[in-house]
């Protein structure tokens, strides 16, 4: 073969590689513009079922500590009522009491 021959293999085979190249680059450029898309819509998507869970998390908050005030509030009703109760009784019984001891002093 001629080198001039030659120098036209070599020169076509480097047009070859560079295009080639160029286009695994393109390729590549396009892969990851592709994932940097997809990962901004997943990362996306994650932030809106966390928020969205957040947003349960909260409710649910709510929920139990209205629940837990409505009780503590309940609890302490009760609590008075049965005190109450306790000192009308114990007002009683010593009125019993006394009332008992009147008439035995009256009686002697």
């Amino acid at each position: 073969m001629s080198d001039e021959a030659e120098t036209d293999l070599d020169e076509a085979e480097e047009i070859r590689a560079a295009e080639t190249e160029a286009r695994l680059r393109a390729e590549n450029k396009a892969e990851r513009a592709e994932r940097a898309e997809r990962m901004a819509r997943e990362g996306a998507a994650a932030m809106a079922e966390h928020l969205a869970a957040q947003v349960a998390v909260d409710e649910r908050t709510k929920r139990l500590r209205s629940l837990r005030l409505a009780k503590e509030a309940s609890d302490a009703q009760a609590a008075a009522t049965a005190k109450q109760e306790a000192d009308e009784a114990k007002a009683a019984k010593e009125r019993s009491r006394k009332t008992a001891a009147r008439k035995s002093a009256k009686k002697d």
